[in-house]
């Protein structure tokens, strides 16, 4: 059989004993590279033809060619080449999701042996010969080991970060510090390269050259629509221009637009049935499920970060599948995200780019509009601009006004958020060249410690990094000053000493007094914060477990709008608190003024960072960040979706999502396990439990990347029958099981206390499509009819008939306890049913009189839960024992 894989290829460069051959020249590389194009009817582009002959000649390479011409094509010729001749190659980008799906394409490439992975949240055969990692982590690498890095191959795809304010300076500093690298650097949008051509070639002696090409596999037209939106959306539907990607820069206008689309005739009817189709066994069970389902069902498929994974996901494959018509969805599409589509409709030409509105910069405009036209499927892809909406409007109202002969108001721009646009602005985007890239280099703490901890005269080696970085004179004198007012800092902390003459055994004249792997080997750089606090915690408090959550969310990056949505819900009710005491209107809104978001524990983590920062203070522009998010939702019992109702998160699940996901693996990973009681192991199921239920990608996608004996199984051919079923049986682990089912009875109980009875139904079947409920599978369930033990009553739960139980339950005891001892494991009875198609579980209430005389109980449908991923619990009974 003829190898169809480098995996395969390379396994020819043995002999029969196992033992490789000495390595391949590069003529039998690239002959060896042909034959398997040849195999897979793979026909190379010119400029990947190109581009690899390049490559294989040893030099420095530069690609500057159309989005969809093959770029990750010629990447892999680069690790093909490096792997069969012992040297060890790095690919990185700026996307963590996208070096991720790079890892796990070429661990089928080249086997999953020869791959590994870095991000920062995951680590997985970091030593393995070919490491995806992004920009960041090399740069690390980079400043720590300089000449001596053992990396003698690097792409850096989507090398326009390199003008990134925040993140530019990890594109520039391989290019400054790694000799023995070779370069290939890929982009659709780089603009002028001579400049780093002759770096390169400055830095490790090697020929550099672009290879550049401006013809697209699929050529684009362009079109000025001064047509409204959804007519303009309609033309191109008709015209068979779809699936259209509807490109906005905002998640709300994007939402907006899609309910807004509902109207139009986008699908036919067989169309809609095979949506339906593709849509049976998808649960769209979170608060904002059923917007996501009904526009789906449209043809019309939503795509942001705001989104919980699992429905940006969904429309992906629908896309990829040719299902959907339309996807509404931000600018983010513009880098890799896999997603085919024929026409790109720019609703504005405008963008709101963190401190103010301007036009799109030619860069943005072709990084968007490069998405248009799908290889193997169109013949001419297609970017369509509107005009802005009070301009479309006002030709509307001209036509009309001359057929009847009445003046009209002209509509007047957006006084906010709007820099004007005409088509002479589109033209200027099409035939513009991208921006020159421009250096972020900086200085910070980290730098300096990085390059000082090397082995060699450091403080030489910080001076040569400045002076060769690729500032004017002026910035570099800056640079200057600003690395000897950091050393000194750091002298004068005593983190860097300087070493007698007489004392100095090697060229490095400073000594560095902190454990530097320690340091800089955390995922979150204020992990090491985390880990030198959590000991002065008080560990006897009830409240300890939480104060632990606090210090973990203390770390993470503020999910701002949530932040926003909880100050604003503690005005309200400061409001309407001040109101009803006859406060002034003036001395309300300065009270306001005053107020923050919860910040638990505020000046314990405060005072404790700033002696932190005194011991280290390369923690630089890091800060901490307390709040209360996951301490809220432990704190009220509150779920998912409760949450995202309380705050009208609907638009935003995502980012909630990923603030609670961030939680615990912070919590599992970085959190020793010596240190936690019962109540924080019991947090971190409950959190775990919250993550499959809603949207399990996330979590999935973490435990996969930290375990690498996952990747030769996620081969459908290397599963054993009944494999997949059983490892995503959620009932096999007794423990875990009943843990997921105890977090759901003590929400349940916290929205009961609350009286929120409503809420305390929903609680038992969140994370369960209401179809799936309704089917033909689920019978009864909460709501609906259920059958007691003795099978001869019919009881309908309702939230009426929840308030008489809990009526008559506090006509004769205090409020039911959901303290440590409330919740105590002992209080909870598991019973197995004699059928062993399901559970019994009954649990005790306690009470401040010590009664204790009043169960829930509940029975947990075994085999429906392992179809779901969740507990599927049905409340029996409500009452006295």
């Amino acid at each position: 059989m003829q190898p169809t894989t480098f995996r395969e290829i390379l396994a020819t460069f043995k002999t029969k004993e196992g033992a490789s051959l000495s390595f391949p020249d590069n003529d039998f590389l690239l002959e060896s590279f042909v034959d398997w194009a040849s195999l897979r009817g793979i026909s190379l582009y010119p400029a990947q033809e190109t581009a690899a002959l390049e490559l294989f000649e040893g030099k420095n390479v530069i690609l500057n060619t159309p989005t969809g011409s093959g770029k990750s094509l010629v990447a892999s010729v680069l690790h093909y080449q490096a792997l069969a001749q012992g040297r060890r190659s790095v690919y990185t980008c700026p996307i963590k999701a996208l070096v991720n799906e790079k890892w796990m394409s070429l661990c089928k490439e080249f086997g999953p042996e020869n791959v590994g992975l870095s991000t920062g949240d995951a680590t997985v055969n970091r030593d393995a010969p070919i490491l995806c990692c992004t920009a960041e982590i090399l740069s690390n690498m980079a400043l720590s080991e300089g000449a001596r890095c053992p990396i003698e191959d690097v792409v850096m795809d989507e090398f326009h970060y390199y003008s990134d304010r925040e993140r530019g300076i990890a594109w520039q500093i391989p290019l400054l510090t790694m000799p023995r690298a070779r370069f290939l650097l890929m982009s659709a949008t780089l603009g002028e390269t001579s400049f780093f051509e002759e770096v390169m070639t400055r830095l490790n002696g090697r020929p550099s050259v672009t290879v550049k090409s401006v013809e697209r596999p699929v050529p684009l037209e362009f079109t000025y629509s001064e047509n409204p939106l959804p007519n303009a959306l309609q033309y191109l539907v008709n015209e068979n221009k779809a699936p259209v990607y509807v490109v906005h820069f905002t998640q709300a206008d994007a939402a907006s637009n899609a309910q807004n689309f509902t109207s139009l005739e986008l699908c036919s009817k067989e169309e809609k049935l095979a949506i339906g189709k593709a849509l049976e066994g998808f649960r769209f069970s979170s608060p904002y499920g059923p917007d996501i389902k009904r526009w789906l069902k449209q043809g019309i498929g939503l795509h942001h970060a705001g989104l919980l994974p699992k429905y940006r996901i969904l429309s992906e494959k629908l896309a990829q599948q040719g299902l959907l018509k339309v996807i509404c969805g931000t600018d983010t599409l513009g880098v890799g995200v896999n997603v085919p589509i024929r026409t790109v409709l720019f609703t504005r030409l405008c963008k709101y780019g963190g401190d103010k509105t301007a036009i799109l910069t030619v860069r943005d405009f072709h990084q968007i509009s490069g998405r248009a036209g799908r290889k193997g499927f169109d013949s001419i892809g297609y970017v369509v601009a509107q005009a802005p909406e009070h301009v479309i409007e006002n030709l509307k109202l001209a036509a009309k006004s001359a057929q009847t002969g009445r003046k009209f108001v002209k509509q007047k721009p957006p006084e906010k958020g709007y820099v004007p646009w005409d088509e002479s602005t589109f033209q200027r985007l099409i035939a513009g060249s991208p921006e020159k890239l421009v250096s972020r280099f900086q200085v910070s703490h980290a730098m300096l410690l990085n390059v000082l901890s090397r082995p060699e005269d450091g403080c030489r080696l910080m001076r040569s990094l400045i002076a060769d970085s690729h500032d004017t004179v002026k910035q570099k004198e800056e640079h200057k000053k600003r690395a000897f007012q950091l050393f000194r800092s750091l002298v004068e902390q005593k983190t860097i000493e300087i070493i007698p003459a007489q004392e100095r055994e090697a060229q490095n004249k400073i000594r560095i007094n902190v454990d530097l792997q320690r340091d800089f080997s955390m995922d979150q750089n204020l992990s090491l914060y985390l880990l030198d606090t959590l000991p002065l915690l008080n560990t006897e408090s009830l409240e300890y477990h939480l104060d632990v959550i606090t210090l973990v969310e203390s770390i993470l990056e503020n999910p701002e709008l949530i932040l926003r949505k909880q100050l604003d819900r503690l005005k309200g009710e400061r409001v309407a608190e001040l109101k009803a005491q006859g406060v002034e209107y003036d001395q309300r809104m300065a009270e306001l003024e005053e107020m923050e978001y919860p910040k638990p524990q505020r000046e314990f983590i405060y005072g404790t960072f700033n002696n932190f920062c005194e011991k280290h203070p390369w923690v630089g522009s890091d800060n901490i960040r307390p709040k209360s998010i996951v301490r809220e939702m432990l704190e009220g019992y509150y779920t998912f979706s409760s949450y995202i109702k309380r705050y009208g998160l609907e638009r935003s699940e995502g980012l909630l999502l990923r603030h609670i996901n961030s939680v615990y693996k912070t919590l599992s990973h970085t959190v020793p396990d010596n240190i936690k009681p019962e109540t924080l192991i019991e947090a971190e199921q409950w959190l775990s439990e919250m993550l499959r239920r809603v949207d399990s990608s996330l979590l999935e996608e973490w435990e996969r990347l930290q375990n690498p004996d996952f990747v030769p199984i996620i081969l459908d051919e290397l599963l054993a029958p009944g494999a997949a079923e059983f490892a995503n049986d959620i009932t096999r682990d007794s423990k875990a099981f009943t843990a997921m089912i105890r977090s759901r009875i003590f929400i349940f109980m916290a929205a009961l206390a609350r009286e929120d009875f409503e809420a305390a139904l929903d609680s038992l079947s969140e994370g369960i499509d209401d179809e799936w409920l309704n089917g033909e599978r689920l019978k009864s369930t909460n709501g609906l009819d259920i059958t007691d033990e003795n099978k001869s009553e019919v009881i309908v739960w309702s939230a009426s008939k929840l308030y008489d139980c809990y009526t008559h339950y506090r006509q004769e005891h205090s409020l039911f306890r959901l303290d440590p001892e409330g919740r105590a494991l002992r209080h909870t009875l598991v019973e197995a049913q004699p059928d062993r198609n399901s559970l019994r579980v009954i649990q005790l209430l306690q009470d401040e009189e010590s009664f204790n005389d009043w169960v829930l109980e509940f029975e947990i449908d075994l085999k429906a839960s392992r179809e779901l991923g969740l507990p599927l619990i049905r409340l029996i009974k409500f009452g006295d024992l």
